[in-house]
């Protein structure tokens, strides 16, 4: 992996959000940030077992409703894959950010840029027309040659059975590590699916396949025991009417609603959903798979503030060692703050909206890169601001 310059902070801040370190325990790790607040734990949906990859077919192509990708063999290179799959060398090797002569690992994970058939049927227009210009006869006359029979179409590749997999595309400071703990799998079966090699390494630009989770059947609900009295021990109490007849037409004065601690401090953005976490100025928007936040701007030294009330998540930094913050919210609201300079917080503190958590960092570093998310699905936070 290439270093990681400081304009990767938000990028990496994806990756970081579900990342708690956890020390002097037995057993596995479990990576899951929902198990560490909020008084429930999932650290079983966390570390369940995943289904196996899907066999590929002869040339080595799995194919699934939306995305195709061809698993390589044993000393394959991308220019043996493309061949193989009946796709130019260079348009498969740029897709997946490699060349074509570069080597693949047996059974590493190659995205296809585009739908091939089960039988490729590729014609190559430009060698056909060549041919018959060096074969023209030079007299000018015209010479007559049999056709082969015309070839059926290819038919369409047979889509592999199952739960069609995410394919995460790696982002510059992104790890298997921190990948498998933001889908909730185990990095083992992250590696199995994907070909990783015994580091797990990934490189920039390369799609992963997530592991699809076995799926649980239902608990099934046990039936009531039926009351069954043995010899001499009498039959059962009835019923009293009280127990069935409505009870008599009484007032019955509510209880005071109690206190809600997590009452939003008074803020001139007390009627949206979320406040902003610096007044400034926004940089850059929301792009799905490219900038998983916002960007506000202000002057170095400015208090970010807490969107609104919870508890701190999470308190961990990116490559470059700049903190990143998560507060879990109700209904199983996450924000982050990235790129963040004097941290007034720590982990499990309840915190107040509107209430400050950190700085701008200095220079033309001054920025917050915030994030909103439902679960660990990144959302568009502008929504929430209004």
């Amino acid at each position: 992996m290439r270093a990681v310059s400081k304009s990767a902070t938000l990028r990496c801040a994806s990756g970081m959000v579900a990342m708690v370190v956890l020390a002097g325990c037995e057993g596995p790790l479990d990576y899951d940030l929902r198990g560490q607040v909020g008084g429930f734990s999932t650290a079983d949906a966390a570390q369940s077992a995943t289904t196996r990859r899907p066999a590929p077919d002869a040339r080595g192509v799995i194919t699934y409703p939306t995305y195709q990708v061809a698993i390589a063999r044993r000393g394959d290179k991308v220019s043996d894959v493309a061949a193989r799959v009946g796709l130019p060398e260079g348009e498969l090797a740029v897709f997946n950010g490699l060349k074509p002569t570069d080597t693949l690992r047996d059974g590493e994970v190659i995205a296809l840029p585009r739908a091939v058939s089960a039988s490729s049927g590729n014609v190559d227009i430009a060698t056909i027309a060549g041919t018959a210009i060096d074969e023209a006869p030079t007299d000018g006359s015209v010479r007559t040659s049999t056709l082969a029979p015309a070839q059926p179409a290819a038919a369409p590749a047979p889509v592999a059975s199952g739960p069609e997999p995410i394919r995460h595309q790696v982002k510059r400071g992104e790890t298997a590590f921190t990948i498998s703990r933001l889908y909730d799998v185990p990095v083992d079966a992250l590696a199995d699916w994907n070909g990783l090699d015994s580091d797990f390494t990934v490189r920039e630009g390369q799609y992963l396949l997530i592991p699809v989770k076995t799926q649980t059947p239902p608990r099934q609900t046990e039936e009531p025991a039926t009351n069954v009295t043995q010899p001499g021990e009498g039959s059962p109490t009835p019923t009293p009417p009280s127990a069935t007849q409505p009870l008599p037409d009484e007032k019955v004065v509510a209880a005071p609603p109690a206190p809600d601690v997590t009452a939003e401090a008074p803020t001139s953005q007390s009627n949206s959903a979320l406040g902003l976490p610096v007044t400034g100025s926004i940089i850059r928007t929301y792009q799905k798979g490219k900038n998983e936040g916002i960007d506000i701007a202000a002057a170095p030294g400015t208090a970010v503030k807490a969107a609104d009330s919870g508890t701190v998540a999470a308190i961990t930094a990116d490559a470059d060692q700049v903190p990143i913050i998560v507060i879990k919210h109700n209904n199983d609201l996450l924000t982050v703050y990235a790129n963040v300079d004097g941290i007034t917080v720590k982990k499990g503190d309840r915190v107040r909206r509107g209430e400050k958590i950190a700085a701008l960092r200095d220079g033309d570093n001054a920025y917050v890169h915030f994030e909103v998310r439902k679960g660990f699905e990144a959302v568009d936070p502008e929504p929430f601001l209004k």
